[in-house]
């Protein structure tokens, strides 16, 4: 189940939608009139999200505000935060990894206005805004932009081997090979 809130001006409405889209958002009359909009989803609700998972379980927090950024710009700032079970890359085991984003997305009308513009490496993202945005790609968007490429455990079994055997260095023989064929060509 997907539920959310919109929250703008004057006006407050619930919409609670069972198995339904995320709503789709006018970006530049969002971040113009400091909307909010909140809510809560399932994991399993971000279809692109399921091949870096273990499991499809939980739920995730998300909150879209209008706003502007620094220099003026119309703006979305999108937090979203719940816990993942991702793969460790190194035992194939669930690993819990916290969730936490927070993304400054500044809209733009056009690409050229994207490229005339430098890129900041520190600074907001830059989004093409339209009339009908759709939020839960935004946050899906987000979502997969935050969790790590190869995600592992900080202490992770298969790393270490185990306690008492060698670790076998993949290239350990290769000095003895070169030093040997340095010794034949003396």
């Amino acid at each position: 189940m997907i539920s959310f809130r919109v929250y703008g001006g004057t006006t407050s409405q619930m919409l609670d939608k069972s198995h339904a889209q995320f709503p789709l958002i006018d970006g530049f009359q969002f971040a113009a009139t400091g909307q909010e909009l909140r809510g809560r989803c399932a994991v399993s609700a971000f279809g692109r999200l399921q091949d870096v998972l273990s499991s499809h379980a939980g739920e995730l927090e998300y909150r879209v505000v209008g706003t502007k950024d620094d220099m003026g710009r119309p703006a979305l700032q999108v937090k979203v935060d719940g816990p993942l079970q991702l793969t460790c890359q190194r035992c194939l085991k669930p690993l819990a990894y916290a969730l936490g984003v927070d993304a400054m997305l500044v809209l733009a009308r056009t690409e050229a206005e994207i490229e005339s513009q430098p890129v900041e490496p520190d600074g907001p993202d830059r989004v093409l805004g339209s009339r009908e945005m759709a939020v839960g790609t935004l946050l899906e968007d987000e979502v997969l932009l935050a969790v790590p490429f190869a995600p592992r455990h900080e202490q992770c079994a298969a790393a270490g081997g185990g306690k008492g055997k060698a670790q076998a260095l993949p290239f350990a023989d290769l000095r003895g090979l070169l030093n040997r064929g340095s010794r034949a060509r003396n």
